[in-house]
């Protein structure tokens, strides 16, 4: 019996420690400040349902440990809401640490202004990769599933491809929904040309600044090498520029400026002045409507 018992033991140990662990630790507000005179049940569970779609759920074959899951936010705005349609937009940030630091480093600062569903209360939020089930659990999945791209993105080179793959089937299965942002021809703005910057051939240079910006640059200031990382930062910029070359007017420049702008400032504050003013220029290039900050730090004195 003390042998059965044994081995019992030894098997649930063994099943625990090839578990998938979840890869998200999302943090969810539902905003209802501008909707008034509404049951706020119905908030409440929405905003439990989504935290626990998006952190519950394994969306990868990769195990993670409790500390590496990764950390965001999401902030879904209510802007009115007819009888169970919810129209509302959402804010989702997301972050990534930097290698033996206590640093976080932004890699997605976004607003889906086309955040709009059907909800009820108690509704289950049932998602199939292979079939459109409903406008929210789509757009929940979509974010997983780009979030995990980038995020794997800056890990190593191409390392989203999986991720973004899944999320191509994601709007893919919804263009035979009636909601706005998964076509193509309802606007240049939204989740179909966000996705696009990601799976076309073309813009592939992105990705290399992902993983080179973060892996060869801010990890490896944050193990000390502060120049090097610098360094390698300073020319991942180029990436950036060689597809801004030919398209300027791509959406993800203006997600990418909104993301890492205050940390480009950061960064270029101080360093070598002939290093600082080839990238604060090719920022200033990049981010015009924002040129005007990046040229007071070039003309700034730089920290060391």
């Amino acid at each position: 019996m003390k042998k059965i018992i044994l081995l019992i033991l030894f098997l649930l140990c063994l099943l625990a420690s090839n578990v998938r662990a979840q890869e998200f630790n999302i943090s969810v507000t539902v905003n209802t400040k501008q909707v008034s005179g509404t049951d706020q049940r119905v908030y409440d569970a929405l905003q439990e349902a989504v935290m626990n779609f998006m952190n519950n759920r394994v969306w990868t074959n990769i195990r993670f440990e409790e500390y590496e899951r990764i950390e965001g936010t999401m902030v879904i705005v209510v802007k009115d809401k007819i009888d169970n349609h919810i129209t509302a937009e959402l804010n989702i940030g997301l972050r990534r640490p930097i290698y033996k630091s206590n640093y976080n480093s932004p890699i997605l600062n976004y607003v889906d202004t086309d955040f709009d569903f059907t909800y009820m209360e108690s509704q289950p939020l049932d998602f199939n990769e292979n079939s459109y089930m409903s406008n929210i659990t789509s757009l929940l999945a979509f974010y997983a599933y780009y979030s995990l791209g980038l995020y794997f993105d800056t890990f190593g080179l191409y390392g989203g491809d999986q991720m973004y793959k899944a999320a191509e089937q994601v709007v893919t299965q919804a263009q035979s929904s009636t909601e706005a942002g998964w076509k193509a021809f309802d606007s240049y703005k939204n989740r179909y040309w966000l996705l696009e910057s990601f799976t076309n051939p073309a813009y592939r240079p992105l990705r290399q600044f992902l993983y080179e910006y973060h892996r060869l640059g801010l990890d490896v200031m944050g193990s000390g090498k502060v120049d090097d990382g610098r360094a390698a930062m300073s020319k991942s910029l180029d990436y950036l520029k060689s597809v801004y070359s030919t398209k300027s007017n791509l959406y993800y420049f203006q997600i990418l400026n909104d993301t890492k702008r205050d940390e480009w400032k950061n960064v270029y504050s101080q360093g070598p002045q002939q290093e600082r003013t080839k990238a604060i220029n090719t920022l200033r290039e990049l981010d015009p409507t924002h040129a005007e900050e990046y040229e007071e730090l070039l003309n700034a004195k730089p920290k060391f």
